[in-house]
């Protein structure tokens, strides 16, 4: 077994049966001309779903189930998140950076620090900078 194997095989065994629940907006409701998104510059629809995609998948081949929960910018988040807390208990919760870092989205990331707080109380919350840095975050945690 070569050193990558082995160590893909022993993060599994650490990581097995560990969940994490990923939450961000949905990329498709977002105008990234706005310069409310001058932190993400470059960024497009395709490439924070295409980041988030392969960070679930790395998740998954390290033994995690990981799901994506997206969500709008208020007028659901907070049901469709509570949605997913009631199906499944999450070890770790990964708010991300166009919720956390977007100053117009500050209200919504409280809310939905309180809501996990409330219906998660065990899982640890982790936070990426960027759609493929996810699975760092969440190692970080658990």
């Amino acid at each position: 077994m070569n050193t990558e194997t082995q160590s893909t095989t022993q993060n599994s065994k650490t990581t097995a049966g560990k969940s994490v629940l990923i939450v961000g907006l949905d990329p498709t409701l977002i105008d990234f001309s706005d310069p409310a998104y001058a932190a993400f510059p470059g960024m497009t629809v395709a490439k924070v779903i295409a980041g988030v995609t392969a960070d679930q998948e790395r998740l998954k081949a390290i033994g995690y189930d990981a799901r994506i929960c997206l969500t709008d910018f208020g007028e659901t988040a907070e049901a469709v998140v509570l949605a997913q807390l009631k199906q499944k208990q999450f070890d770790c919760i990964m708010i991300g950076a166009g919720v956390r870092v977007i100053p117009t989205h500050f209200i919504l990331f409280e809310k939905l620090i309180n809501l996990v707080h409330e219906h998660a109380p065990h899982a640890r919350f982790c936070f990426n900078t960027k759609p493929t840095d996810t699975a760092e975050a969440v190692r970080r945690w658990i």
